[in-house]
């Protein structure tokens, strides 16, 4: 008896999905509710569950192939079936490995390696998510002395791929579903908006001692670590507010204003950057945003973002400075007509009171759309985020 595994339902207006990978092989034993594949979608990366427990059973797509929702894509039989030896560190050559390697999820750069080397991947243990076999794991399998004897005793009948002797190599990838829905919407948003970008600077003084003086007693209270988004998201909503263009959209021949901000925010995860939106931020303290962006990272990590958390956005808050960005043009999110990018603090000389001081510094640059916002309109939202920054206490006066 087995048990089928359907496509299952994506989100609002999501038919469809790439099956990215593979996480089990037929015969593995699979736990209920255990991921045994992960869909991309055009936003996001889902994993699909084992509806019981049992043994991997047939899988009726190939990594790759487009999936539409409720489609059957696996099946579980019955049993409790055994779960993955741990296989020797050290692997043994055979002279044909094409049957094994297809069995397995491996890259064309390991999958290169291990016909070069004539080895037998499913003799190497790995040390890649799901015990997935990575370069370095093939390097030291080779590199170990029984396996480099044997491999210099293989028999030469059938030779291994020749590899051209040069560091000159290349590797095709096929882009994911959420890397090419990326690449599409980045180019509508240059082909449709008139985007401008406009910068300026901020003294991060005030509020980087106002984060190390409370840090502390932050985390001990609310649980969460006081970083500076939470700062910056409560000077957005404050500019937003006296500038409401840079919160609107423009809908067919019409512009939308609100009197919320859904802030998007930029959270790393493993296969990218994901944008999930801060609901109501205006409302929010900064506690709250600190822990609505910290509940994201996690869910980020662990691959369960979902379509309801990043559906929307009416403002983009985007973060370069957490991976060295000194300066960018960050490029809208349709339909929202603007971008914040915040980059690194770096120590610079500046003049205060008529003397040359060193005071942390940083770069922001406000891309919009200038068939809805001016650069009045523009210049003035960027300054008073500044004046916000450097002067936290407006935060809590409302100025």
């Amino acid at each position: 008896m087995s048990t089928e595994v359907k496509v299952p339902t994506l989100g609002e207006s999501i038919a469809e999905a790439t099956l990215g990978q593979w996480l089990k092989k037929p015969g593995d034993a699979v736990a209920m509710d255990e991921p045994i594949a992960s869909l991309e979608t055009d936003k996001v990366a889902i994993e699909v569950p084992s509806p019981v427990a049992g043994i991997m059973g047939a899988q009726m797509f190939a990594e790759g192939a487009t999936v539409g929702v409720g489609a059957v894509i696996a099946a579980i039989e019955a049993g409790s079936g055994a779960p993955s030896a741990t296989v020797p560190a050290v692997a043994t050559p055979v002279p044909v490995i094409e049957a094994d390697a297809g069995d397995l999820t491996l890259s064309p750069s390991v999958r290169r390696l291990i016909l070069e080397h004539g080895l037998d991947p499913s003799k190497i243990k790995g040390s890649g998510k799901d015990g997935r076999l990575t370069k370095e794991d093939v390097l030291a399998a080779v590199s170990a002395p029984a396996v480099a004897a044997a491999v210099a005793a293989a028999p030469a009948a059938i030779p291994a791929p020749t590899v051209p002797n040069s560091d000159r190599g290349e590797e095709r990838v096929r882009m994911t579903r959420l890397r090419q829905t990326v690449a599409r919407r980045l180019k509508e948003a240059q082909n449709t908006a008139a985007m401008l970008t406009t910068f300026n600077d901020v003294d991060m003084t005030e509020v980087i001692a106002a984060r190390t003086k409370y840090k502390d007693l932050f985390e001990k209270k609310h649980g969460v670590r006081l970083g500076f988004m939470g700062f910056f998201t409560k000077a957005v909503c404050m500019a937003l507010r006296d500038i409401p263009s840079v919160n609107a959209s423009i809908e067919g021949e019409e512009i939308v204003y609100r009197n919320y901000a859904d802030i998007s925010v930029a959270v790393s995860a493993p296969n990218g950057l994901v944008v999930p939106v801060i609901r109501d931020a205006q409302d929010m303290s900064v506690a709250g945003i600190e822990k609505t962006i910290g509940d994201f990272g996690a869910k980020a990590k662990a691959g369960t973002m979902t379509m309801d958390d990043m559906k929307g956005g009416t403002f983009t808050i985007s973060n370069g400075g957490v991976f060295g960005s000194l300066m960018s043009t960050p490029i809208i999110n349709p339909p929202q007509s603007a971008v914040l990018g915040l980059h690194r603090i770096e120590d610079r000389p500046v003049v205060r009171d008529g003397q040359v001081v060193v005071r942390p510094m940083m770069y922001l640059a406000l891309s919009y759309d200038h068939r809805l916002i001016d650069g009045r309109e523009a210049v003035t939202f960027l300054v008073a985020v500044k004046n916000a920054i450097e002067d936290p206490t407006r935060l809590l006066i409302d100025l």
